[in-house]
């Protein structure tokens, strides 16, 4: 499972398709119907905000509203109506540690997008977060977390 930090505007076809899955997985989890990925460190942002459910439902919103930009058509009804959302803190490090896993991907995968964000050196975060200086974020672990 991998929650972006980074805008979902920036990920290949392949990736806002997993990103939408995943976070109709995660919000599965935070409502309790799935026993899988209950553990699943990337969950802990989440977790921890006041609202989590408002939280993840504000987090799917702007990845269909990256869907529709591009013209997909992505399920809206599975979406839940969302207020205003306190933004989760994220930092500049976890930006930058997704921002390189990410331009990895895209080497591979997507060449003609890696070339075209390769010259990006301060990649926009997720609507639902608000940047802030810091480290990597603990719940990576050393490492970049996939399941």
């Amino acid at each position: 499972m991998r929650l972006w930090t980074l805008h979902p505007s920036y990920l290949d076809r392949q990736g806002l398709v997993a990103l939408w899955r995943e976070a109709l997985l995660a919000r599965a989890v935070l409502r309790g119907e799935t026993r899988g990925y209950r553990n699943h460190p990337q969950l802990q942002r989440f977790r921890a905000h006041p609202a989590p459910l408002s939280a993840i439902e504000s987090y799917l919103c702007a990845v269909y509203a990256e869907s529709l930009a591009r013209g997909y058509v992505f399920d809206r009804s599975k979406i839940e109506p969302v207020l205003a959302v306190t933004p989760i803190p994220a930092s500049d490090g976890q930006l930058a540690h997704e921002w390189a896993h990410l331009m990895a991907k895209l080497r591979q995968r997507s060449p003609q997008l890696h070339r075209q964000w390769q010259a990006c050196k301060q990649p926009a975060c997720h609507p639902l977060f608000r940047l802030e200086p810091g480290p990597v974020a603990e719940w990576e672990r050393g490492g970049i977390i996939e399941a």
